[in-house]
């Protein structure tokens, strides 16, 4: 049945949707039903012809998709962000990059017999992991948390420096086929990066002018910058052909180190725009893929991804982690987590239609030999690090740690008993000032939305089992708990009403629906409200620690009426939120945090 360009558009983005929302169930990185998708609508059931169906402006929408995940890439490179993170994270993001290109280069024109040239573009191009494809393979493995910050952060700084470096490469050879003459390499090169560096500085330098002198208005700073960024780069593009990529990278980094720009915003605005390129980026070039071109890479290709997994990789792992904190252990999860991502994918397909439009021998067969790759190291990563993980006994305990929204006295005096009995406690709030007292007693803290995009990529939430809704704003309250239902459960996520309302009316306006994720937090009598008059008054967070001679009974007998039972742990580190089934589970040995809610002269 041949259906129309209408219909193969939505079914792209409807395809993109279900591989996304499948990704998200099963927390496996989406690249694989994103590839599963292309190739059934491409070379299985042949309804989709990219080439056919977007025509001349095929591969311009696919390098504009490219620069814009660059950029955004480029826009984590923050000078202060990178020295923050270790020397194993800086080791692997500098030299190790060095080693991965070296060692897959060599194994790219020894096994499948590409040129020097293009051994060392796709070397370069397959240093890149990407946080696309590792946040959801940490959230499914749950490594020590060591490695998880090791992982998170490699991802998310590589991409950038990775992409600058296959843009090098990539550079290198196209200015050394446009020029026979040897003497004249430097020149063309020089013209290249010249071109790129200039006006991705210059575009930066003006940008970044822009937006901290509030040239441009609030509403149209995110549409803005994705249309400054796609003139950049067809400006240094048509200045010098294949600058261009260098050239956002280049603005985006220079925007990164620019004080007094919310970055933040900048790399929100993409949120949305990057699951729909990326998705629909994937698809259409799994479409493109032919199955005569797998057949031509063949097994020199599975050869070389294994070679990439069980020797490469490990290699780098091993040279960049001499004399760390890690364990024999850890090193070795470290070493077999590393896949490729849509980055990969992408930038392969656009340098290999422009080195075949130049006529460059042995060009078709990079994007054959990346996709070989990509889905080699994701299936296999995907179906063993978890198994591998718990085998080395290196992943994380059961997450019995919490992510407090809202930073206020009453949660912060919360975090600081669980934090004090050995809990992970991380708070977040969108003010900068509420955070400052949980900051100042030494309480992890994120600042910003913990479900924006950011978010997702910086957050650490390795231990992190519970989510307590203590925010002033209820729907905020429930948004979140709807968010966080799936990474923790429905039983894992609570929220506490701001107020207590009088009448049944009021309460059947304001109680929240049975079907909404979000379980009631702490006794019946509580809210937000009253725990922080509570604490206004002087009321402080008391840990009593039930024995043989002292049970739960005697407990409930000896506090006051106005008392608030709050949380309980025991001695093995785990955490129960109040719930009736207390009675039948608090044994001697368990810890019960609880709060008056009178003032402290009518308890005395």
């Amino acid at each position: 049945m041949q259906l129309s360009a209408l219909s193969i558009l939505v079914s792209i983005g409807l395809l993109s949707l279900f591989s996304q929302w499948l990704a998200w169930r099963i927390r496996v990185p989406a690249i694989l039903f994103l590839l599963a998708s292309g190739l059934l609508l491409g070379p299985v059931a042949g309804i989709l012809e990219p080439d056919a169906l977007f025509g001349d402006l095929l591969f311009p929408f696919i390098a504009l998709a490219v620069a814009v995940i660059i950029f955004e890439g480029s826009l984590t490179l923050n000078r202060e962000e990178i020295r923050g993170h270790g020397d194993v994270v800086r080791r692997l993001i500098s030299w190790g990059i060095v080693i991965i290109w070296l060692l897959v280069a060599l194994m790219a024109h020894w096994l499948i017999g590409l040129s020097w040239g293009l051994s060392f573009l796709f070397g370069a191009i397959m240093t890149v992991t990407g946080p696309t494809v590792i946040m959801p393979m940490i959230q499914a493995v749950r490594p020590t948390r060591p490695v998880a910050n090791i992982l998170r952060w490699e991802g998310i700084l590589i991409d950038p420096i990775g992409a600058i470096l296959a843009v090098l490469t990539f550079s290198v050879v196209v200015a050394s086929q446009d020029s026979h003459d040897w003497a004249d390499l430097p020149l063309q090169l020089l013209r290249i990066l010249g071109t790129g560096f200039l006006a991705g500085g210059l575009g930066g330098f003006l940008w970044g002018m822009a937006l901290r002198r509030y040239w441009i208005p609030q509403f149209l700073h995110n549409v803005a910058t994705l249309l400054v960024v796609f003139a950049i780069y067809a400006f240094s593009d048509t200045l010098a052909h294949e600058s261009g990529l260098l050239a956002v990278t280049v603005m985006g980094v220079w925007l990164a180190n620019t004080p007094g720009i919310h970055i933040r915003s900048l790399l929100d605005f993409k949120e949305s725009l990057s699951i729909l390129l990326i998705s629909a980026l994937f698809i259409l070039l799994a479409a493109r893929l032919e199955f005569e071109q797998m057949q031509v890479v063949g097994w020199p290709a599975l050869v070389l991804m294994l070679g990439i997994q069980f020797f490469a990789r490990p290699l780098k792992v091993a040279l960049c982690t001499l004399g760390s904190s890690l364990n024999w252990r850890e090193r070795a999860l470290l070493a077999w987590i590393g896949p490729r991502g849509i980055v990969a994918a992408a930038i392969t397909a656009v340098f290999a239609e422009r080195l075949e439009s130049a006529g460059v021998e042995g060009a078709q067969l990079l994007v054959p030999l990346a996709f070989a790759v990509i889905v080699g190291t994701v299936a296999l990563q995907s179906l063993t690090a978890r198994p591998l993980a718990r085998a080395l006994n290196a992943s994380a305990p059961a997450p019995e740690g919490v992510l407090m929204l809202g930073a206020n006295a009453f949660s912060i005096a919360l975090a600081n008993t669980l934090n004090d009995a050995g809990f992970n406690v991380v708070i977040a709030d969108n003010d900068w000032d509420s955070l400052r007292r949980a900051r100042m007693s030494g309480l992890r803290t994120y600042y910003g939305n913990p479900m924006s995009d950011h978010a997702e990529r910086t957050l650490d939430l390795t231990g992190i089992g519970y989510l307590f809704a203590l925010s002033r704003n209820s729907e905020l309250n429930r948004l979140a708990c709807t968010y966080f239902a799936h990474p923790f459960g429905r039983q894992g996520v609570y929220m506490l009403p701001v107020n207590l309302e009088s009448g049944e009316a009021s309460n059947s306006k304001r109680k929240p629906s049975s079907e909404m994720p979000g379980r009631r937090l702490f006794t019946d009598n509580a809210s937000l409200s009253k725990l922080l008059s509570s604490v206004s008054r002087g009321a402080e967070i008391r840990a009593t620690r039930l024995s043989e001679s002292y049970g739960y009974s005697q407990f409930l007998e000896d506090g006051d009426k106005q008392r608030i039972l709050l949380v309980a742990w025991n001695e093995r580190g785990k955490l129960l939120p109040w719930s009736k089934r207390w009675a039948n589970t608090l044994e001697p040995g368990w810890t019960i945090a609880s709060i008056s809610a009178s003032s402290p002269e009518e308890s005395a």
